[in-house]
Parts: structure tokens; C-alpha cells; sequence
């Protein structure tokens, strides 16, 4: 079965490839802060200036995908939020039936105690 290309598809894809380049960028930031932190000693003042810098450029680069990464999960949870509320008004039935499932299975649960 091929999986065409919805919203939500492409909305998952681009959370997947976000959390990656999140991922990848704070990777990036713990290995800048552990190599800044082992030559700072040994280095000129000058050169840790430097390292400084690129350590909170990359740590600024991280800070932006992680926020890019909440609003696109936030996003996907309206989506699927959307989503329910329209089964549900195509289905009202249907959504009465899961409810009282639920509700009957949590019931018989309770009572066991």
C-alpha cells in the first residue's frame, strides 16, 4: 500500500529530520564545550576568546532547532487533535461506543479491588 503524501506525513517527516538536526547540533555543542574545555588551560587568551564564540554560536544554533522542534511536535498535537474532532463528528456513534468501552472497562477494573 503506498502512504501518499498528507499533511500529516509531511509533518512527521519534517519532525523527524528537525529532531535529527537537533540532535546533530547538540552533539556538536557538547563536543565544541569538551574540546574548549580541554585546550582552555594550554591556549592564549585570544585563542579562547575564540573558542568561546563558537561554542555559543553553536549553542545558539542549538537552542534555535529546539525551538523549531517544539513548534513543529505542537503542531503535530493540534493536528491529531483536528484529526479526533473530525472522526468523531463524522462517527458520534462510534465515539460513544470507545467512550463506554473505556468507561465499562475501567469500571469492572475498579470494582475487582
Amino acid at each position: 500500500m503506498e502512504q501518499s503524501n498528507t499533511p500529516e506525513t509531511d509533518l512527521r517527516q519534517q519532525a523527524g529530520a528537525d529532531r535529527e538536526r537537533l540532535l546533530s547540533h547538540l552533539r556538536e555543542a557538547v563536543s565544541d564545550a569538551e574540546q574548549w574545555l580541554n585546550t582552555a588551560p594550554k591556549d592564549a587568551p585570544a585563542d579562547i576568546e575564540h573558542a568561546k564564540t563558537q561554542f555559543q554560536a553553536a549553542l545558539a544554533s542549538a537552542k534555535t532547532d529546539m525551538l523549531k522542534l517544539e513548534d513543529s511536535m505542537l503542531a503535530r498535537g493540534k493536528l491529531a487533535c483536528k484529526a479526533a474532532d473530525a472522526y468523531v463528528q463524522q462517527s458520534p456513534w462510534a465515539g460513544v461506543g470507545i467512550g463506554a468501552a473505556v468507561g465499562l472497562a475501567l469500571g469492572y477494573l475498579i470494582s475487582r479491588e
